[in-house]
């Protein structure tokens, strides 16, 4: 990733709906970066704040889109449908369209509905901050950040080859292709039931009699465990109810561990709860330290775009990912890397 971007990317022209956080630390770092940027939020004060950092703010959705390459969507997840159906009558055919929303089925089956997966690509930066707003952004939060895209086979695989380089260029993303569904559920366990865990917990101590003097010894191992807890609660209630059903399957399965946890520790069972925490320790462990290998591949660029997509999510399902996507005049390259078995 450089700071400026040259190259087929030098002139395009984006626009950011929803200046958050994320949204608003995606604008700032196309404006950064020298594109033709503009972003766009319902708070007129959001705007003024956007403005006040050098970036135009259009005060309507219409002005903020007009003339655009690619369209941002990163408003709240309820509004991603309709927003998406707005931006889609106000743009050209040839302008890209994607998100940045924590679940991605409901707004790929509104695409899907509108006949919009030929330019729209679901997508999930898997970043963020206890923190939110405009203020709190900025141009290096999602720098490096595995970036989720949802590639549909057809004419969608041309809109997703040309954001994964975007992404790439201006981020240093990690593009991780993926299904919708495969999405969803992998980020049930990654992200959202970790929400629920931290909320539980530090729910706990906020009802505690103790709670003062909890809050007095709380180190690490609390402020680490709750610090999702402090995501704005209508951002987390928003993300929970959109992945409800997978949500609950796999905080099910998260029951079953602490229920055997709690049993070993019911009984004195010092084995029991070693080879417990003996595995989790192996996972936590992968998480920091894990290897990858080259897993490149080539496609013709007007090939089976079934077969490219299937070699897409398998990829991400298996825990790749891309680092660039070069398009020539006959075949379409993907630097990918695949995670080396423990």
């Amino acid at each position: 990733m450089t700071d400026g971007v040259t190259g087929r990317y030098a002139t395009v022209r984006a626009a950011v709906l929803g200046t958050g956080l994320i949204g608003g630390s995606l604008l700032l770092r196309l404006a950064d970066a020298g594109l033709d940027v503009t972003g766009w939020d319902p708070d007129p004060v959001t705007r003024e704040q956007a403005r006040s950092r050098g970036v135009s703010a259009p005060a309507t959705i219409e002005q903020a889109v007009a003339g655009r390459d690619v369209v941002f969507l990163c408003g709240p997840l309820p509004t991603l449908p309709r927003t998406l159906t707005q931006v889609a009558d106000l743009t050209a055919p040839g302008c890209v369209l994607t998100d940045v929303g924590s679940t991605k089925v409901e707004v790929a089956a509104a695409a899907a509905r509108l006949g919009l997966t030929d330019r729209f690509v679901p997508g999930h930066p898997m970043a963020g901050a206890e923190s939110a707003g405009l203020p709190a952004a900025s141009p290096t939060l999602l720098t490096g950040a595995a970036w989720v895209l949802c590639p549909a086979t057809g004419a969608a695989t041309v809109a997703f080859r040309w954001l994964t380089g975007l992404l790439v260029e201006l981020f240093g993303a990690r593009v991780v292709p993926m299904s919708a569904s495969a999405h969803d559920s992998v980020a049930a366990l990654a992200s959202h039931v970790p929400h629920l865990l931290a909320g539980a917990l530090a729910g706990a101590v906020q009802r505690s009699p103790l709670r003062d003097a909890v809050l007095a010894l709380a180190a690490g191992s609390f402020s680490d465990g709750t610090r999702v807890a402090g995501t704005p609660a209508e951002r987390t209630a928003n993300m929970l109810l959109g992945n409800r059903d997978r949500v609950l399957h796999e905080l099910a399965e998260v029951r079953v561990l602490l229920d055997e946890l709690a049993g070993a520790l019911r009984a004195g069972d010092a084995p029991a709860l070693t080879a417990a925490y003996a595995q989790a320790g192996a996972a936590r462990s992968a998480l920091r330290g894990r290897r990858f290998a080259p897993a490149d591949r080539e496609f013709p660029v007007g090939g089976d775009h079934a077969v490219e997509v299937a070699w897409l999510r398998g990829l991400g399902d298996a825990g790749g990912h891309l680092t660039g996507c070069r398009i020539g005049p006959d075949v379409v390259s993907y630097p990918a890397w695949l995670p080396v078995a423990d």
